[in-house]
């Protein structure tokens, strides 16, 4: 019976709420009408009248909609007095009768302040009552006025985290970088006794998708200790000093739970740099970044206190918080090499059934610049293709058809194209890819395709990397730029005319060009000098924006560089190309015929074409 008795006494609530002031004013109001006011005879008017003239009434109220009174009824012999009530009619004789009888009446005056007050002010405030309860417990207690101030920081428990290295793939040498944060969070003493200081603050820096974030939960879940997590633009709201107010609480409550990690994500909403908006800045925002400041410059990391950020635009940081005794540690989180992106499709390929000749080598080869976001994508996505395929692994064909997807877009097999397109498109796409397999510096051809895809590809020709590259010589250049043109020139070729479809290709190359001359000097007119300083980040010594540093004259010139860069690789594939316009129209021929070719069908069709026409294929 006790434990059924604390079972109740748990159960009941602990706070009240609208209803319960809703159901008691309804309580009351019907123990007013039931219970304390008397019985109530409801007479007719005629029955009135005539216990009028009977003399049985004894007083009346009169009231502008009833009358209302006292009348002598008998009953088995008694005689007593009742309450009647009856609805008024328009009758002139009426106070005539009760003068004759000698009745004694009142009328009674209603005063309308009851109703206006009721109606004007407690009815409103009842409504804007019952919103503002429904807006508290749609969004929580982050919605009340008197919460402005507090920190939206979640924290997670080390057990709410599970995350460690383990789960981080790619990223080595970030990992390197903060293998000591998680030594001086683990073992704070050896540090002490030395008398070193640990960094206070570590900027995590790099491209979206790269794995910032699960890094710096990975830290927290190595060492044991919480995690604090909060982005950038939470601080900032519309009423000046809440955010200010929120870095206060932030770090108050960091400091009762050290050893921890506190961790903004997106710093750069908060910390951008002051003074960079000609049209003034942001009162709210440069406040609650000054107190970021000041709370950072006061805290003593040897509590056991890091403060870790995350940005993928270090340049638009103000430079106060990159000083040593700040963010004075920056680590960079690069997109991942051929083996980086291996170890991260191992990561994520754990929990996916995939057959025996699946090799995730080749998958990484073929996905130069993806980052660890976009691998986890690829194999969601060769997950529903094989799903969709009614296949219980995933194979090789479905990470190719997922890359594809990725790469060029959706496919849309049911997009109708009249015959003059479908012929322009299939030799526009076979010139790019018999470019890319006659000049010297270009990587293999993987599929030349005519199916669109996409918001606006008519066609695709991909490449397949044969290795990581990081430094490209100017004749790797060049050639880029003669592949891009190849499609522009083999329909100038075949058709005598030129189409639309080359405006993106035209883009690709002129950007190219413009690199060559003004950022690579690589321009034998204009000599070793580069005329862009680019957007370089702020710690490393560059500004907000490339500016212009050169007269109307030397602009003119390095037009003329590009527009000769651009002339020369089109006059170097338009010879080419007319010396192998029969392998060209082959080409186009059997694209035409099977709309997609992949890379091996492609060389040996090469071969074929090549010995039909007595032309020697390029090495």
């Amino acid at each position: 019976m006790l434990k059924d008795f604390k079972k109740i006494q748990f159960k009941m609530p602990q706070k009240f709420s609208v209803w319960h002031i809703i159901i008691a004013f309804g309580f009351f109001i019907l123990l007013q009408m039931y219970l304390m006011n008397p019985g109530v005879r409801d007479v007719s008017y005629s029955d009135f009248k005539k216990m009028l003239q009977e003399g049985k009434i004894l007083e009346c109220h009169i009231t502008n909609t009833m009358i209302r009174g006292k009348l002598r009824e008998t009953e088995r012999g008694t005689t007593r007095n009742a309450v009647f009530i009856t609805a008024r009619v328009d009758d002139p004789e009426l106070v005539k009768d009760l003068e004759l009888m000698g009745v004694k009446y009142a009328g009674n005056y209603e005063s309308p302040w009851l109703k206006t007050l009721f109606f004007s002010w407690i009815m409103p405030l009842l409504i804007l009552f019952v919103i503002w309860r429904f807006i508290f417990r749609r969004y929580g207690p982050a919605s009340s006025i008197m919460t402005f101030g507090k920190s939206k920081g979640r924290l997670y428990a080390q057990e709410d985290l599970n995350v460690t290295f383990d789960d981080v793939a790619g990223i080595d040498e970030a990992k390197e970088e903060l293998q000591e944060i998680i030594e001086f969070l683990k073992t704070p003493e050896k540090f002490r006794a030395l008398g070193g200081k640990i960094p206070k603050g570590v900027l995590l820096v790099g491209a979206p998708g790269t794995g910032k974030t699960l890094l710096a939960k990975a830290v927290a879940g190595e060492a044991g200790v919480p995690f604090f997590n909060m982005s950038g633009s939470e601080f900032v709201e519309m009423f000046v000093g809440v955010g200010a107010a929120r870095v206060r609480d932030l770090f108050n409550q960091a400091d009762q739970k050290a050893p921890c990690i506190i961790f903004i994500d997106e710093l750069d909403a908060l910390g951008k740099a002051r003074g960079i908006n000609p049209m003034g800045g942001h009162d709210e925002r440069e406040q609650t970044l000054n107190q970021l400041l000041v709370e950072m410059d006061g805290f003593d990391s040897n509590k056991g206190v890091i403060i870790m950020g995350a940005t993928n635009r270090p340049e638009m940081l103000d430079s106060a918080l990159l000083r040593p005794g700040r963010f004075d540690r920056q680590v960079v989180v690069d997109r991942p090499d051929l083996h980086g992106r291996e170890a991260i499709l191992k990561v994520h390929a754990k929990e996916v059934k995939m057959e025996k000749d699946v090799n995730l080598h080749s998958v990484a080869a073929m996905t130069p610049g993806f980052v660890g976001a976009d691998l986890a994508n690829l194999i969601n996505e060769a997950a529903l293709l094989a799903a969709r395929r009614n296949k219980k692994a995933v194979g090789m064909p479905e990470f190719e058809e997922a890359i594809d997807r990725l790469m060029a877009g959706l496919e849309k097999k049911k997009r109708l194209m009249n015959k003059k397109e479908k012929e322009i498109v299939a030799h526009h796409e076979s010139g790019h890819a018999l470019v890319a397999c006659s000049v010297p510096h270009a990587d293999p051809v993987r599929k030349i395709s005519m199916i669109p895809r996409g918001i606006g590809a008519l066609g695709y020709t991909l490449q397949k990397p044969t290795e990581d590259r990081y430094l490209l010589t100017k004749a790797e250049l060049l050639d880029r730029i003669a592949i891009l043109l190849g499609g522009r020139v083999s329909e100038q070729i075949i058709f005598n005319e030129i189409s639309t479809g080359a405006q993106n290709d035209l883009e690709k190359a002129t950007e190219i060009a413009k690199l060559m001359v003004k950022e690579y000097g690589m321009s034998d007119k204009m000599g070793v000098v580069t005329f862009e300083q680019g957007d370089r980040p702020l710690f490393l010594g560059g500004g907000f924006a490339a500016s212009k540093e050169y007269s109307e004259e030397t602009a003119r010139e390095i037009d003329l560089e590009i527009k000769k860069i651009l002339d020369e690789s089109f006059h170097r594939v338009k010879a080419l190309l007319t010396e192998k316009k029969e392998i060209l129209q082959g080409m186009a021929k059997t694209l035409m015929e099977k709309e997609v070719i992949e890379g091996d069908e492609l060389r040996k069709l090469l071969d074929e074409l090549h010995k039909a026409n007595g032309k020697t294929q390029p090495s």
